[in-house]
C-alpha cells in the first residue's frame, strides 16, 4: 500500500524529552500519527500526518456500541544506534484476531508492518535509551459509521500513535505487585470477547479495579466464571513458578488474552532455555501449592510490564496468602532479564524475533 507522507516542517515538531528523563508510561506523543481509513470494502488514504484530533460525527458507532480495539508493541534503541521492533508481526496478527471477533475488516500484516516501521523511522529520535524503557507503539482501530443500528460498521479508521515510555508500574520490574482474589467480578466468560483486545474490556476492567485499590492491592487476579480456575490479571497474563523451576501458565481460551509475552515464554521454553508449560490452573490447587510452598513464585506477562512479579494475594474477607517471601523471586528475575536484553540486544534473539526498522 502507498503511503503518504504529511509532515510537519522540522521547525515546528516537538524535540524528545532530554536522555536520562525519567518516563511515565504512556504519557508523552510524538509528532506524528499513521493513518488511513475503511470504506467500500479496501483500506484507503494510508498517510502519516501531525498527530491531531479526528473530527467524528456524534453518532458513530464507536461511541454507540464500543466497536473499537487496539494493541501494544514495543521498540527499542540498541547499541548500534538502530532501532528493532519486538515481535511486529505477533501483534499484527492479534490485531486481525481481534477484528474477527468483533466483526471488523482485518488488516493484512504486511500493510501493518510497513505502517510501523514508517511511522517510528520518522519518529526514531524519540525511541528512548534508559534502562526499562521503550518507544510504545500502539495501533487500534474503531468504527466510524454514523448510524444507531447495532450492525458492523462500514465505515473505519485504522490508526498508529507512538508514546516514549518508562515502565507499567512504578518501581517497574523491582516493585512486587499484590492481588486481589474476587469472586464479585468476572473479567471474560466463553463465548465472548475476551481474547480479543477490545476496548470495552479494558472499561469494564475499571471497576474491578478501583474495588481492589480499597483494598489496598495493584489489580484483580480474575477467575473463570464459575470461580474454580484462574484466568489472568486485568492488564497481563498471569504465571506461577514450581519448586523445580517451572513457570505455569493457564491455558489460552476464549476467555483469555493470548499475550506475546507468554507465548515468547512458551517458545523459549520449547528451545531449552527455561521450563514452562501451560494448564488449566484450579484456585484451590493454586492456594494449597503456595500454602505448601510447592508454588514459591507468581507474576503476570504482557507486553506493557514484561515480567511483574507478584508478592501476594488479598482475599475479600481481608486475609492475605503471601508468595514465598513476599518480595521477587529468582526465577522470575532471571526470565525478565533473560527476556529483556533479547529486546534490548543484548542478548542473540530467536529468529525473526527482532525486526529492524529500515531507514527510508
Amino acid at each position: 500500500m502507498q503511503i503518504e507522507y504529511r509532515l510537519l516542517p522540522k521547525h515546528e515538531r516537538k524535540s524528545p524529552p532530554p536522555q536520562g528523563t525519567v518516563l511515565s508510561f504512556g504519557m508523552l506523543r510524538t509528532n506524528h500519527m499513521f493513518v488511513m481509513e475503511y470504506a467500500d470494502g479496501t483500506w484507503q488514504n494510508a498517510r502519516i500526518v501531525p498527530y491531531a484530533p479526528f473530527s467524528l460525527m456524534p453518532g458513530s458507532m464507536c461511541f454507540h456500541y464500543g466497536q473499537c480495539f487496539f494493541e501494544g508493541v514495543k521498540a527499542f534503541k540498541h547499541d548500534d544506534g538502530e532501532i528493532y521492533i519486538f515481535r511486529p508481526d505477533q501483534n499484527a496478527t492479534r490485531m486481525n484476531h481481534s477484528a474477527e471477533v468483533l466483526c471488523m475488516p482485518s488488516v493484512p500484516v504486511e500493510v501493518q508492518l510497513d505502517a510501523v516501521h514508517r511511522l517510528v523511522d520518522v519518529e526514531r529520535d524519540w525511541c528512548p535509551s534508559e534502562p526499562q524503557s521503550s518507544l510504545y507503539i500502539r495501533p487500534f482501530m474503531f468504527a466510524t459509521q454514523d448510524s444507531l443500528g447495532v450492525k458492523p460498521s462500514a465505515t473505519l479508521i485504522y490508526c498508529i500513535i507512538l508514546s516514549p515510555s518508562g515502565a507499567y508500574y512504578k518501581g517497574g520490574f523491582n516493585h512486587a505487585v499484590r492481588l486481589l482474589i474476587t469472586k464479585k467480578y468476572h473479567r471474560a466468560v466463553s463465548g465472548g470477547t475476551g481474547s480479543a483486545k477490545a476496548a470495552g474490556n479494558y472499561a469494564a476492567s475499571i471497576r474491578p479495579q478501583i474495588y481492589a485499590q480499597s483494598f489496598g492491592v495493584d489489580q484483580v487476579l480474575y477467575l473463570s466464571a464459575d470461580n474454580t480456575c484462574i484466568e489472568e490479571v486485568g492488564t497481563m497474563n498471569h504465571y506461577h513458578v514450581l519448586k523445580d523451576g517451572t513457570f505455569v501458565i493457564p491455558e489460552f481460551s476464549d476467555s483469555i488474552l493470548r499475550a506475546v509475552t507468554s507465548v515468547s515464554v512458551l517458545e523459549l521454553a520449547a528451545a531449552g532455555s527455561i521450563k514452562a508449560r501451560q494448564e488449566v490452573v484450579c484456585l484451590d490447587a493454586f492456594i494449597d501449592g503456595i500454602r505448601s510452598g510447592e508454588i514459591i513464585e507468581a507474576g503476570g506477562f504482557g507486553t506493557a510490564a514484561v515480567v511483574s512479579p507478584v508478592g501476594g494475594y488479598v482475599f475479600e474477607d481481608g486475609t492475605e496468602l503471601v508468595v514465598g517471601d513476599g518480595g521477587i523471586g529468582g526465577h522470575s528475575r532471571r526470565l525478565y532479564e533473560m527476556y529483556t536484553a533479547i529486546q534490548t540486544g543484548k542478548a542473540p534473539a530467536p529468529q525473526g524475533w527482532l525486526s529492524k526498522v529500515p531507514r527510508y
